[in-house]
């Protein structure tokens, strides 16, 4: 077992190393390691049926609809209507341009699931506009990065119901209304950050709009906000499976962005799709591979062996908590959120069963924890997509990222001894 760990460890980074796509590294690392006690031909059919089999998932039908819907509500026009809300609601509070980029987030992610789509499409829209209220630019794209996390969280999430797939069957419905409390909660947190920021630096605030208009704001903004009631209501009382509530997303995103807003034309709709199928593709890949990595890992009883090996170190579970936390922020410093779940699911799950955690608490803070790689270098995506709409480098936001991270943390660590903040909703849903 020893060598076919050591072989998977090589193997694996040294082609990331290498710059080998993530897909193809986990693909090859796997089927070295298959090698090390499976002949040749019985090791390929292995790899081949265990892809086949990871993606073979009524659930995973639900990832390429919340794709394609996103997709379509990222070109409709739904990005300005959040904006314009959330900034008649909270723009007149101190930091108020800062707020609104963390509540035009949360919205938008939720409504897309997408973190680098939130970046991009609210990004472009309130970077220029901070920047022209006399905002740091690179404290901005920081507040931008940060806030687009929220979406890992808020529902309908794709990667929640990856996670689902990975633990062996958690409920989808349980996960998606887990996700509010936790992902309101790092919003709040961001948001007061922003504001003691803003009070420090002595950032201009907004004016306050009359209330006629303020209705006509939130208004507008009300058909692309309740396509997540639709959504979650829907699952919540049994009307549909979270796979079928992705296909009514769809015909929900092209009525409001074709029939409603009409910012997307018919002719646009192939160049959309086409969009969808590539991430679609690359999103699946990534689970087949790594769903053949977790059956040698659990092939091998790499997973049993970590759990014992971690167990034995201390008998502290709050130490034990730390450490998995720890572990995997480092993860996702260096690796997607995708692959990191799909292989660090079966390690530290049950080590987590054994500590008391349920598997609902612990796919939310896990959730959490690798959102805060999706923002940390070297590899955090939506970090690199934040600097170039702001124009910045990395290097230069990490110094106001420094009291996000503070408060994303503080959020994990909540998060991760407080069960209740995970649990609460699912069980007052019968979840």
């Amino acid at each position: 077992m020893e060598i076919s760990i050591l072989v998977l460890l090589v193997v694996f980074f040294g082609l990331l190393m290498l710059n080998v796509p993530i897909t193809f590294s986990i693909g090859l690392a796997t089927l070295a390691t298959m090698l090390v006690s499976i002949d040749f031909v019985p090791a390929v059919t292995t790899m081949a049926q265990r892809m086949a089999g990871g993606i073979n998932s009524f659930a995973l039908l639900a990832i390429p609809f919340f794709i394609l819907s996103g997709l379509i509500m990222g070109r409709g026009g739904i990005a300005k209507r959040l904006i314009e809300c959330a900034m008649a609601l909270i723009g007149m509070l101190p930091g108020g341009l800062a707020l609104v980029n963390v509540v035009s987030c949360m919205f938008f992610g939720a409504i897309s699931g997408s973190a680098v789509a939130a970046t991009s499409a609210i990004g472009s829209f309130m970077l220029p506009e901070m920047k022209k209220q006399g905002y740091d630019v690179n404290y901005s794209a920081a507040v931008t990065a940060a806030a687009a996390t929220t979406g890992m969280l808020i529902p309908p999430s794709n990667i929640l119901i990856v996670y689902a797939i990975a633990s062996g069957g958690v409920s989808i419905a349980a996960l998606f209304v887990a996700g509010y409390l936790p992902g309101i909660l790092l919003g709040v947190a961001l948001m007061t950050v922003c504001a003691g920021y803003a009070k420090i630096k002595g950032y201009p605030v907004g004016a306050r709009l009359p209330l006629k208009l303020v209705v006509q704001k939130v208004a507008a903004a009300l058909p692309s906000l309740f396509m997540i009631f639709l959504v979650i209501g829907g699952i919540i009382g049994g009307i549909f499976t979270a796979t079928e509530a992705g296909a009514i997303a769809v015909v929900y995103s092209l009525i409001l962005a074709v029939g409603i807003y009409r910012e997307v034309k018919v002719t646009e709709l192939s160049g959309i799709m086409m969009k969808a199928a590539e991430t679609t593709a690359i999103v699946l890949a990534l689970i087949a591979t790594s769903s053949a990595m977790s059956w040698i890992l659990s092939y091998e009883q790499i997973p049993q062996t970590i759990s014992a090996a971690m167990l034995t170190l201390s008998e502290n579970p709050l130490l034990i908590l730390l450490m998995i936390n720890l572990i995997l922020l480092l993860v996702g410093a260096f690796m997607d959120m995708t692959p990191a779940v799909l292989i660090f699911t079966p390690i530290f799950l049950p080590v987590a069963v054994e500590l008391g955690m349920s598997p609902l608490h612990f796919g939310i803070m896990m959730v959490l924890n690798l959102s805060i790689g999706l923002v940390s270098p070297p590899v955090g995506s939506v970090l690199f997509v934040s600097c170039a709409i702001a124009k910045t480098r990395i290097e230069a936001i990490i110094k106001p990222m420094m009291p996000l991270y503070l408060a994303m943390f503080v959020v994990l660590m909540l998060v991760t001894y407080i069960p209740a903040i995970s649990e609460f909703l699912p069980a007052l849903f019968g979840l």
